[in-house]
């Protein structure tokens, strides 16, 4: 039987049942939204992954950059200057217990303060300054000479495998061997005069430089000596803008061994290559003292090697590395 519409011709349509609610309409309007690229849910996620990529660019960037900071002199003295005056002073106290309690003869061990007189007399007599500087000139010329050698010799053995075939395994064998071994052998061939003193020198740190730099260029990432050759840096432009500045830690480090090596060295000749016409240098001084049994001098002399050595490690050589290392990003820069 067919219903019969009351309703009259002003009222509104009625609402059926499939008819969505406004929450429901609400709802579905987010739910298509958020499924389409442009809609507020899409737009979300793009401002979210925006941020976290901005967030992780933000942390390279503070892991990359070194803020320049002034390191309180305070600071400086307790992390750098105080370990080793606290090691000295500790080194002093048992040198001084030893002589106390006899360890030694007074004769054989002398007490700091009996050194420090000694050195105090060479002062007053003004040879102290004449003995260190014959030793360090003789150090500096040697060490120059082997660089000029050591370094183009390390360049041809890093970059010609020949070569590297030939004698990289003797020059290995010469780094290995104690400098006092070629002193008597040079003595025959130069006689008792300073050329059998720098031929010393030069065959114990050239060795050291050249495998140095060997050792630099060897850690050269390929990339590097492509992307070089790629913009024409090739032959000499390629050593001098490429090959050397990516070697220069290892290099560094070369140098400071090589220069270790050529002031043993040279101590070794001096100890045993004495003439009067050679000079007076920390070396024949040193053989001086054990002439004439003079332990007092003999430590004196043994301490201003030492220093001497230290001095030169510490003046030029480790500020050149710091640099070098913080340069590369190696070092935090307030160090």
């Amino acid at each position: 039987m067919a219903s019969t519409d009351t309703r009259s011709p002003g009222d509104p349509e009625p609402q059926h049942a499939a008819s969505a609610s406004p929450i429901d309409a609400g709802n579905t309007v987010n739910t298509v939204n958020a499924g389409r690229p442009g809609g507020a849910g899409g737009k979300g996620s793009a401002a979210g992954a925006s941020d976290q990529l901005a967030g992780l660019e933000a942390g390279l960037d503070a892991l990359e950059t070194h803020t320049k900071t002034r390191v309180p002199l305070g600071r400086v003295l307790l992390d750098q200057v105080l370990p080793p005056v606290v090691a000295v002073a500790l080194v002093l106290i048992a040198w001084q217990l030893a002589y106390h309690f006899e360890v030694k003869p007074h004769y054989q061990l002398p007490s700091p303060a009996e050194v420090a007189r000694a050195l105090q007399d060479k002062w007053l007599d003004g040879t102290l300054l004449g003995y260190v500087w014959e030793s360090l000139s003789r150090g500096a010329l040697g060490f120059a000479a082997s660089l000029i050698i050591g370094t183009p010799l390390g360049l041809v053995v890093a970059r010609v495998w020949f070569v590297r075939a030939a004698i990289g395994p003797i020059l290995s064998g010469l780094q290995s061997l104690p400098s006092v071994a070629w002193v008597p052998a040079a003595i025959i061939w130069f006689g008792l005069t300073n050329s059998t003193i720098y031929a010393v020198v030069l065959l114990g740190a050239v060795p050291s430089i050249a495998n140095g730099l060997v050792a630099g260029v060897d850690q050269i990432p390929p990339l590097f000596l492509r992307a070089g050759r790629t913009i024409g840096a090739t032959g000499f432009a390629g050593i001098r803008h490429v090959l050397l500045p990516a070697a220069l830690p290892g290099y560094i480090a070369g140098l400071k061994q090589g220069w270790a090596f050529s002031w043993r060295s040279l101590m070794a000749a001096e100890l045993i290559a004495t003439s009067p016409e050679l000079g007076t240098g920390l070396g024949q001084l040193l053989d001086q003292a054990r002439v004439d049994s003079d332990m007092s001098l003999v430590l004196a002399a043994i301490l201003l090697i030492l220093i001497v050595g230290i001095g030169i490690e510490l003046l030029i050589f480790a500020p050149i590395e710091r640099r070098v290392l913080r340069s590369r990003g190696l070092l935090a820069s307030n160090r």
